[in-house]
């Protein structure tokens, strides 16, 4: 009596079955490099302190404004979007920065995305293009096989 669960043939060929131990190596590999970078480290770590506009209102002082060279180096709100604004908690009276979006760099992602995606729209119309053309001559050599063959 034979098995009905079979492997096919198509998938024990040595390129296939390399294809397969690449793939999982590499998805191996990466859950592994994972784990073993969330590890926690043993040095000493000051606890972060929630910035007050987290916790309570505030009012913005300065609006959102492109962070200068000076600060974005010695503040970390600004590696975040590279634009800051000034508030002022209303309740420690505190004064922080807190990072924001700005319109014009809303509108320069947009811009990019559209530019992207004409980009790609003309690339895949090319590749139609293309592909039909490759198309209509493998049927018109057909047709001119079969009227040859007649």
């Amino acid at each position: 009596m034979e098995s009905d669960c079979r492997i096919p043939v198509a998938c024990c060929r040595p390129r296939v079955l390399l294809l397969h131990a690449l793939f999982w190596g590499l998805v191996s590999l990466r859950v592994f490099g994972a784990a073993l970078l969330s590890e926690e480290k043993t040095t000493a770590v000051k606890p972060v302190v929630a910035p007050c506009w987290l916790l309570e209102n505030f009012v913005v002082l300065e609006e959102c404004n492109r962070c200068s060279d000076f600060i974005a180096k010695t503040q970390t709100v600004c590696r975040q979007t590279g634009y800051v604004e000034r508030v002022n908690c209303t309740k420690t009276s505190r004064q922080e920065y807190k990072s924001c979006r700005s319109a014009l760099m809303e509108e320069h992602l947009f811009w990019k995305f559209e530019a992207a995606m004409l980009a790609l729209t003309v690339v895949f119309a090319v590749l139609v293009v293309i592909r039909q053309r490759w198309l209509d001559r493998l049927a018109s050599e057909k047709v001119r096989r079969q009227i040859e063959s007649i």
